[in-house]
């Protein structure tokens, strides 16, 4: 065999590796990535933590929905367990949540206060005064800033609030029966004793 035939033979050999390698590596990339998305998938997102447990509620200062007042601070949640529930107009989850959340301020003593998020005033009245409104007190948080202090990743969410003014638990989401009778409701029943 001469030089020429085995320099040609070898570049045969690495130019085929070459291309094995080059198809190769967008399949490992393609398999890594599915295996990330498929385990960011599985987890649960109403697990993402929330900073404020265990922290005061944030000052929430701000004006009442219009004919659903009165407004809250953070002075109202001090000597009685609280839900702070974050909702909108244009939610439609909120709007599959709301029903259970007027059971709870006709059979319960809890003080619910709603705070309407990024929401035009006058179309959060509206929808309360078509959908019932289950609120002590309400927020309109026009501008969203509240809703950043409390961390609020989307509505809805609920917000458990201490007699001693702390944040206790955090849901995202909206509540389902089962999320109020095995998680919410006995941690209400909890900071009461």
């Amino acid at each position: 065999m001469s030089e020429t035939t085995g320099s040609a033979t070898r570049r045969q050999t690495t130019g085929k590796g070459g291309r094995r390698l080059l198809f190769a590596v967008p399949v490992i990339g393609f398999v890594v990535l599915a295996v990330a998305l498929a385990l960011g998938l599985g987890r649960d997102p109403g697990l993402v933590p929330s900073v404020l447990i265990g922290a005061p509620a944030p000052e929430t200062a701000l004006p009442p929905v219009d004919g659903h007042g009165p407004g809250f601070s953070a002075a109202d949640f001090e000597g009685q367990v609280t839900l702070v529930n974050v909702f909108a107009s244009w939610c439609t989850s909120c709007i599959d949540e709301h029903p259970l959340l007027m059971k709870i301020a006709a059979n319960t003593d809890v003080a619910l206060f709603g705070l309407a998020y990024k929401d035009d005033p006058q179309d959060t009245a509206n929808w309360l005064a078509r959908h019932g409104n289950p609120f002590d007190a309400t927020a309109a948080d026009i501008a969203g800033r509240a809703g950043i202090d409390w961390g609020v990743y989307g509505v809805p969410e609920t917000f458990v609030v201490g007699p001693d003014g702390k944040v206790v638990y955090k849901h995202i989401g909206p509540i389902s029966p089962e999320s109020w009778s095995q998680t919410i409701l006995p941690l209400i029943d909890e900071l009461r004793t």
